[in-house]
């Protein structure tokens, strides 16, 4: 049993800035879900060959120079344009902002790997192994605090910022992160999401592929497929989503738009090995999150899944969600990974986001290329194939995101009614 949570002090969403395979901002992200496109191509992977995987296509001189472009990341360039994204739709400007009291708190699955492998295979392949061409700029790249800190510099921000490594809990993680800042009055503006740059290093496709988990499908669109019968692996993404959070007593004070509150979370650990879930530690966290919201899973309406399109992964999150909603076909449960694929850090941020507009038009977006659904993954609640409205609307969100070495993140947020 796990205590309430404070509820004295309401945070609320009132923006988000987001690049995705499907678009670099909601509304056309959101078109893409209703229409059921996929947003999955095929891209080169260094000796591997061309893979199915999720594609960003934002332009990171929008706000940053080709230098700064140049010395940073990618995972910082995803960051950077994220949060400038997310700072103009909750209509906030940073001259009027005191950057002492922004935070910074990103979600990661791992970070420098990319830049690590840049270095070392052009050492073997153009100096000799002459690490004098080593470039100078490899340290900053890949500290573990880097996408924050990119975001801060970039920024001007001088308020708290840190990455949060949760593998792919992460993005639910950096989310909940923020909302535990402002609690504790540590910020009064936070930057809380969660990046991913992980289809730049080959040794993600590599690592997945020796166990057996890597996608494969000769129409990469339809690569990615949580539930199907024919899944056979996760389909790589990069991406990244970041909202601005707020207390709401200060959002009301400014007048601004809220997009949604956030109602509860839970993190926890399955304590049981270091790549196969545990459906049992799973369940307990979706309950104890529900718990945590003060809600009864009967109250929440839609669910969206963690489902990563690994045979034993998507199996065993269903055990939790049917041990938690039963046979109940009013809770519906989608999947956005089916479109875009596994966007590892950023997973849990983006995937929320592309379901928060359905607390305006009543759509739960489907799961796409499920042609011939597992027995072991039916779900009275699943939606199949096509958008789904449902009846009376959709108020509540529950958001699952789980990760290597079992950890798992819940997150709750509810339609802001006043």
């Amino acid at each position: 049993m796990i205590s309430p949570m404070n509820k004295t002090e309401r945070i609320v969403v009132t923006g988000l800035g987001l690049t995705c395979p499907l678009g670099n901002d909601l509304a056309t992200f959101r078109a893409a879900l209703l229409e059921g496109k996929s947003g999955v191509s095929s891209f080169p992977v260094r000796n591997m060959g061309d893979q199915p995987a999720g594609v960003c296509h934002f332009e990171p001189t929008k706000y940053q120079n080709r230098k700064e472009v140049r010395v940073g990341t990618r995972a910082g360039s995803i960051g950077i344009y994220c949060a400038h994204e997310a700072l103009l739709d909750a209509g906030l400007k940073l001259d009027e902002l005191d950057p002492s009291k922004v935070g910074v708190y990103l979600g990661i699955t791992e970070h420098g790997n990319v830049e690590t492998e840049t270095e070392v295979c052009s050492l073997f392949d153009h100096y000799d192994q002459d690490v004098k061409y080593w470039t100078h700029h490899h340290n900053p790249r890949t500290v573990a605090n880097n996408p924050a800190g990119e975001i801060t510099v970039n920024l001007g921000l001088t308020g708290p910022h840190y990455t949060v490594g949760a593998a792919c809990a992460a993005g639910n993680a950096g989310i909940i992160q923020g909302v535990q800042m402002l609690r504790l009055g540590e910020c009064d503006v936070a930057l809380a999401g969660g990046v991913s740059e992980s289809i730049r290093a080959y040794g993600i496709f590599a690592g997945f592929k020796s166990q057996g988990a890597l996608a494969a499908h000769e129409d990469p669109t339809q690569a990615s497929r949580p539930f199907d019968r024919g899944r056979n692996g996760i389909v790589v993404s990069e991406g990244g989503c970041i909202y601005v959070l707020e207390r709401l007593n200060d959002a009301l004070a400014r007048d601004a738009h809220i997009v949604a509150e956030v109602l509860g979370y839970r993190i926890n650990s399955d304590g049981t090995d270091y790549v196969l879930p545990n459906p049992e530690r799973q369940e307990e966290c979706i309950r104890q999150a529900i718990e945590n919201a003060g809600l009864s899973p009967s109250m929440i309406d839609l669910v969206s899944s963690h489902a990563t399109s690994t045979p034993q992964g998507d199996e065993q999150e269903c055990k939790a969600l049917r041990n938690v909603f039963g046979d109940s076909t009013e809770t519906l449960i989608n999947n956005t990974k089916s479109f875009i694929g596994h966007s590892m850090g950023a997973a849990g941020a983006i995937e929320l986001a592309g379901n928060l507009p359905s607390f305006a038009d009543g759509y739960a977006h489907a799961t796409i290329n499920l042609d011939d659904l597992d027995p072991s993954c039916a779900l009275s609640g699943l939606v199949e194939n096509e958008a789904k409205k449902k009846a009376g609307g959709i108020e509540i969100i529950l958001n699952n995101s789980f990760g290597m070495l079992g950890i798992n993140s819940v997150l709750i947020l509810k339609n802001f009614s006043g």
